[in-house]
Parts: structure tokens; C-alpha cells; sequence
């Protein structure tokens, strides 16, 4: 059974300034509420159909944190054209930015990705290749933005996202020897560039790219080559593509 006010709740959580006030998130899916509760995030409230609790009941000690739905109520509960079994709602998380940002490890950056779809799809490459920290411009995407969450297709239960002045960011860690890496025009070909194990590789929105306050952190610029070389081809990649492109080229040096 769902309330009136549960779905207004839940259909409200569609904007940023809900999710802010509430500080929930909507997950929908066996798939992405699972890799969830695997990695052992504790949910407000789930709605699902008797089929999905009859199959996770052992999950919970208590049944009242699940709320059984019919599919008709689910349909009009979910924020998705086709929902599937079991939407849940997640407190937000609350990460700290590490102090030694790109110190060991890489880290990615984005600096004003405006489509939930490639913040997702960024947060899913992160996790495939094994960067655990995306630092973000405050006018980066939500990554709670349920178009967002469903295209991590659960990564977000294991990167962790921050928010904050990321020219000030990028600015302290290159001072403290981190390489910083900019995907810009002007740059040199990856495939042939050094490229260090460590490090924060910033990508830019679809259509400008890297602002001018975070280009001015960039200590090294970096091509994605068309091919071949001279050939009229598309303007540009997408930048999920880009940063799949990218963080594998430094993926590939470690092999």
C-alpha cells in the first residue's frame, strides 16, 4: 500500500531543491537498489512488489521498511516510463573531500557537465576503471538527479561524488605537486604524451568545455585524436566517451 503523500514525496524528489530539503534520493530497480543494500547503504523506505520481498527478505529484519506494492501502484509511484519491481529511497550521502585529492591514485573531475545522462554514465566509467573520487563544479549535474542515479546502474553505491569550487580545488592540489590534466583542443596527443599514475583528469561541459579559472589549474593538456590525422570528421566527441577514452589511455600504462 502507497499514500498520496508517499507518492508526492517521491515524485517530488524529481528536483534538486526537494532532494536538498529531504536529503533523499530515489533508486529504482533490482539492479541498482541491489548493488546498494550490497554495498551496504541502509534505505529510508522501499516499494516493491511481494515477488521482490519474497526474494529479499532476508535482507531486513524488519519488514516495515518495506512498503508492498501491486504494479499499478508502483507505476504510479516511479519516476520511470517502464518501473520494475522495487523503488527505494536513499538518504543522500555526505563525502569529505580528501585532503591528498590525486595524491597516489587518479581522480576525475568535471567541470560543468549539464547532462544527468553523462553523470551518470561518467560515475559508471569511474567505477569500471577503479577511481573512486569525482570532484564536480557546483554547476556539474546533480548526481542524484534520478536520470543520473539510473545511469550509474549502481556505481554510485561505490564513487564517491563532491561538490565545491573546483578552480580552488585544482588550484591547492597542483600547488602540492598533483598533475593536473585538461582534455582541451590545444593539447598534445594522448598517445603519445606521459601520462603518471596519479593525478586529477578534468573534462569539460559538452559545448565550452574547460572554463577559463579551471584551464588556468590545467598543468597538462591532452588531445584525443581524430583519425586519421586531417580528416573533416564530427566536431567532437561526447564527453562520456571522452573521459572513457581518456581515463583508459592511463588505465592502459599500468598494464
Amino acid at each position: 500500500m502507497i499514500t498520496k503523500k508517499q507518492i508526492k514525496l517521491i515524485h517530488s524528489l524529481g528536483l534538486r531543491k526537494y532532494r536538498l530539503r529531504e536529503k533523499l534520493y530515489v533508486a529504482e530497480g533490482p539492479k541498482l537498489v541491489g548493488e546498494l543494500l550490497d554495498a551496504g547503504y541502509s534505505p529510508a523506505a522501499i516499494f516493491a512488489t511481494n515477488d521482490w520481498k519474497s526474494r529479499h527478505r532476508k535482507v531486513f529484519e524488519e519488514d516495515s521498511v518495506i512498503n508492498v506494492l501491486d504494479d499499478s501502484e508502483l507505476s504510479s509511484a516511479s519516476l520511470q516510463q517502464h518501473p520494475s519491481q522495487v523503488l527505494a529511497l536513499f538518504p543522500i550521502m555526505e563525502h569529505v573531500l580528501p585532503d591528498d585529492l590525486g595524491t597516489g591514485h587518479l581522480v576525475l573531475a568535471l567541470d560543468g557537465i549539464q547532462d544527468p545522462g553523462n553523470m551518470g554514465t561518467i560515475c559508471r566509467i569511474a567505477d569500471w576503471f577503479g577511481i573512486e573520487d569525482i570532484v564536480c563544479s557546483n554547476e556539474t549535474a546533480d548526481v542524484y538527479n534520478p536520470k543520473a542515479v539510473q545511469a550509474t546502474m549502481g556505481a554510485i553505491a561505490r564513487v564517491r561524488v563532491h561538490y565545491c569550487d573546483l578552480a580552488d580545488c585544482l588550484a591547492n592540489a597542483r600547488d602540492h605537486g598533483v598533475p593536473v590534466y585538461g582534455t582541451l583542443l590545444d593539447g598534445g596527443n594522448i598517445y603519445d604524451s606521459e601520462l603518471s599514475m596519479n593525478g586529477i583528469i578534468v573534462m569539460g561541459n559538452e559545448g565550452n568545455g574547460i572554463s577559463g579559472p579551471v584551464r588556468s589549474c590545467v598543468t597538462q593538456r591532452l588531445l584525443i585524436p581524430n583519425y586519421p590525422t586531417g580528416r573533416i570528421t564530427t566536431e567532437s566527441l561526447n564527453v562520456a566517451i571522452a573521459t572513457a577514452i581518456t581515463v583508459a589511455e592511463f588505465r592502459r600504462r599500468r598494464v
